[in-house]
């Protein structure tokens, strides 16, 4: 209700102004008094029959906070107020670095939909390193550090990037991802191709046996993939031993959009993407069987669409588009629905519905 009365006052300023803004309450919640017990029992809410297990990590819930949110690692604990189970921090680079030029995120309303073109924005993995040492809540959400390489390294030092940004986060963090599929570095997607992502994969795969508790690995993987390319990707990061993989990244695609800004040059997020995240979810999920499982991303705006993408195969589902629109409650709302859902369907936990709707149309 409060958010319904705000809204319009936050999209009257530019959109990355507004997520500045909100960013900057998120971290004023945490530092006020008794501001953090009445946010979490306005929001948190959980069900037991939403808790998931992946990879030895337990979630309360399945609903998660995508990256891009939270480039800083600043707002991992006020998230969990809300009742994210999980919240992936970054994009991180090794070397901080400003991203595109302004303007570079946009709303379309029409659409319920962004387009950003932000360009790996952030402070650099020494200064996400140290935020995550510094949170105050010993226990919290589970916290994934989505890791990429800095835009003027060379596609062939790429894996460098990664690896480095890997030692520096990972004994920080409960899992990593991979982000080899940004539309706005230029190059990167090229890390889909096999010799390049097992060139990658092999060597991160060395530096987490190196580690005193290995980490799980997921892997985010293009929307914009031909059937054939994410087949590879999928049977080289399976040979690699990743522990998931995160469908899907934003899309250069337009569908069918009728917002005046439809035009931008950057990733498109939000409603649009919802079907065909769902389709790569479903592909990723034929091919594996559920494992390594997949973490649904792309217009996840609701409970309806948050089953539809476990019921396509996902373990996990992450948002970020959403929560502009429908505000703060979203994890708590998607959350009531997802479990009212699941009774309805005769379902005892969540995971029994994983992929119900792939292995029934395969007979």
């Amino acid at each position: 209700m409060i958010y319904a009365l705000l809204r319009p006052l936050l999209f009257r300023l530019e959109a990355e102004r507004a997520h500045e803004l909100v960013t900057a309450l998120f971290r004023a919640t945490g530092r006020a008094p008794l501001l953090p017990r009445l946010v979490h029992a306005l929001y948190a809410w959980d069900d037991p029959i939403l808790a998931v297990q992946w990879a030895g990590l337990r979630f309360a819930s399945p609903v998660g906070v995508a990256a891009g949110f939270d480039k800083r690692a600043e707002l991992v604990d006020a998230l969990a107020l809300l009742g994210f189970g999980h919240v992936e921090v970054g994009t991180v680079t090794p070397r901080p670095q400003p991203g595109n030029p302004r303007p570079r995120l946009f709303r379309l309303p029409q659409d319920a939909a962004l387009i950003n073109r932000l360009g790996f924005n952030g402070p650099g993995m020494v200064a996400v390193a140290r935020a995550l040492r510094a949170r105050r809540v010993a226990a919290g959400p589970v916290v994934g550090v989505n890791i990429g390489k800095n835009r003027n390294t060379p596609l062939e030092r790429a894996v460098e990037d990664y690896v480095a940004a890997f030692v520096a986060l990972a004994p920080l963090a409960d899992y990593i991802a991979v982000n080899i599929s940004s539309p706005n570095t230029p190059g990167l997607r090229l890390l889909h191709e096999r010799a390049a992502l097992e060139e990658l994969l092999r060597e991160l795969s060395a530096c987490n046996r190196a580690l005193p508790h290995p980490r799980p690995i997921a892997l985010k993987v293009s929307p914009d993939e031909t059937p054939a390319q994410l087949e590879t990707v999928v049977r080289a990061g399976c040979e690699a031993g990743v522990a998931a993989f995160i469908a899907t990244n934003t899309t250069l695609a337009r569908p069918g959009l009728r917002s005046p800004l439809a035009g931008e040059v950057g990733g498109l997020s939000g409603r649009p993407l919802a079907e065909r995240s769902r389709a790569v979810i479903a592909a990723i999920f034929a091919m594996t069987h559920g494992k390594p499982p997949v973490i649904g991303v792309g217009g996840v705006a609701g409970p309806d669409d948050a089953y539809a993408h476990i019921r396509a195969g996902a373990r996990l589902v992450q948002l970020y588009t959403g929560m502009v629109y429908a505000g703060p409650a979203i994890a708590r709302d998607t959350k009531r629905g997802l479990a009212r859902l699941l009774r309805r369907d005769g379902l005892t936990s969540l995971e029994d519905a994983v992929g119900i709707d792939v292995c029934t149309a395969g007979g």
